[in-house]
């Protein structure tokens, strides 16, 4: 990846001191509080976003709860996602991501960072595991990102289809639902080009539980698909994803 390779060039000096606290860190989570590890990894993305001429342009920050303990919902578009929530959200947030994203190198360090948790699609017990762990870690206060489309889309600023199951953390928690829209967020990673790329991230009005807490969970679903759709829509005017 060509704009990986310029990331890593530009901040030169600066990898092998980030590398090794990076893999440090991720060895040693209990060491360090999650506000803490969530400042050292804004540190790194903000440096190799620079490094790799990436703009992340951030709205509705203000729509992020007073209180922690909610859930992220983006549409998922490809490996470039989390960092560029992380550079756009000011509060703290673990990931629940599939096991074969986990042994990305520095994905697998930053996700080990967030003490994510890596999700076997193929094991049934172990998903429902994940569920109930991460439902009891969103009542203590933690934030969480679920992708609900399960896997990234291929069709750039085209959201695929959210999926029911994805939302049972949060109907368990009965804690609020953040859809985020993702817009250009394929380009930086997926993407053979070094050109500047701005990715959108829009953090839009909380679903709160007393609005869907009688839904089913593929209802909820539905909803944060098409707000999420209609926002991409409205801020790249329905363009095409190849320009």
């Amino acid at each position: 990846m060509k704009r990986i390779l310029m990331m890593v060039l530009k901040n030169l000096f600066m990898v092998p001191y980030g590398w090794i606290r990076l893999c440090y860190r991720a060895s040693h989570v209990d060491k360090y509080s999650e506000d803490d590890m969530y400042s050292f990894l804004k540190w790194i993305d903000l440096r190799a976003n620079r490094g790799g001429n990436v703009h992340i342009d951030a709205h509705g920050v203000d729509n992020l709860p007073e209180k922690n303990g909610f859930m992220f919902f983006p549409n998922h578009q490809g490996l470039y996602d989390v960092l560029a929530i992380i550079e756009a959200s000011p509060r703290p947030f673990s990931v629940v991501a599939k096991k074969e994203i986990g042994n990305i190198p520095f994905l697998k360090q930053v996700f080990a960072c967030m003490k994510a948790y890596m999700i076997d699609r193929e094991d049934v017990r172990q998903a429902m595991q994940v569920i109930v762990n991460v439902t009891k870690e969103v009542r203590k206060g933690r934030n969480y990102l679920i992708f609900a489309e399960g896997t990234r889309s291929k069709n750039g600023n085209q959201v695929g289809t959210f999926k029911g199951g994805s939302f049972k953390s949060a109907t368990k928690a009965q804690c609020p639902i953040i859809p985020v829209a993702l817009i250009d967020s394929f380009k930086p990673f997926d993407i053979s080009s070094t050109k500047p790329v701005t990715v959108q991230v829009h953090f839009l009005e909380p679903i709160m539980y007393e609005e869907y807490k009688d839904m089913k969970t593929t209802e909820i679903a539905a909803i944060v698909q098409e707000r999420i759709q209609k926002t991409i829509d409205e801020n790249t005017g329905k363009r095409g994803e190849s320009d």
